[in-house]
């Protein structure tokens, strides 16, 4: 699993991204945390980004869990504060619940969670599997007419999802076997592996923001996650949709740190 590192000595942070983005997605909010005395862990999911994609790997959101547990000990962190986004949150929300000790703190930035798994874009790659299909044996370029809507819509402003940060996005799903590694990462994702994750006795700390003009989940599931969830916390942001890292990175970098407040704080003699 690729790892990007921001810092280096500070309480630590695990930044995990969602469905179709990867590490990249921290790049300007990583380094304003690390100025602040934490090191960051931007992680890429098994399957995604610069990580491995063994054909026969699984990768649903509890192996993705088991997968975090296990770049935890690889990185020698007993626990981190733990951020996700979209896919990245539900991940987030089952290595806290299955693995506690593992979680100081979660930050979820617009999950997919409850009725919402999988969210509408996933959705609509799994209907139509098969149409797609039929586009790699006609060579049609890989997932690239996929991929750019689904990401142009994973923000409300369009100027800050541009051409060459699309590119950067679609390099891994180049071609036919990227395509056909797209639909597989959409398949894995099922509502099944949050069926035992009581959120209700999830016990760690936990903020949840959400970008108003989410285009795939609707708005009432944060609001119904902060009502299960104990003792969580909503922060909405308006005019912002899914990828909060791409449209306001120094306002959730800031949320992150306060949120994190002394519990985070590193002492020295």
């Amino acid at each position: 699993m690729h790892v990007e590192r921001y810092g280096h000595g500070g309480a630590p942070i695990l930044l995990v991204h969602g469905f179709g983005t990867c590490s990249f997605l921290w790049r300007e909010v990583g380094p304003v945390l690390a100025a602040a005395n934490r090191t960051a862990f931007a992680i890429d999911l098994f399957g995604y980004g610069e990580s491995d994609r063994p054909f026969d790997a699984q990768f649903g959101i509890a192996a993705q869990s088991e997968y975090l547990d296990r770049a935890l000990t690889a990185l020698r962190l007993s626990k981190a504060s733990v951020v996700g986004v979209d896919l990245g949150g539900a991940v987030a929300m089952h290595l806290a619940y299955t693995r506690p000790e593992r979680v100081d703190r979660l930050v979820l930035v617009n999950p997919i969670a409850l009725d919402e798994i999988p969210a509408d874009d996933i959705k609509t790659l799994q209907r139509n599997t098969g149409r797609f299909a039929i586009r790699i044996s006609h060579g049609v370029l890989g997932a690239a007419p996929l991929m750019r809507d689904l990401l142009q819509h994973s923000v409300a402003d369009q100027a800050n999802m541009p051409d060459p940060l699309l590119a950067r996005y679609l390099a891994p799903y180049v071609g036919g076997e990227g395509l056909n590694h797209l639909l597989a990462l959409s398949r894995s994702v099922t509502d099944e592996d949050m069926a035992d994750v009581e959120l209700r006795q999830l016990d760690r700390p936990t903020l949840i923001v959400w970008g108003d003009q989410d285009a795939f989940v609707s708005a009432k599931t944060g609001e119904q996650l902060a009502e299960t969830i104990p003792g969580s916390r909503l922060v909405r942001l308006p005019g912002m949709g899914r990828l909060v890292p791409e449209e306001a990175p120094e306002t959730l970098a800031s949320m992150i740190l306060e949120f994190v407040g002394a519990a985070g704080m590193v002492r020295t003699e």
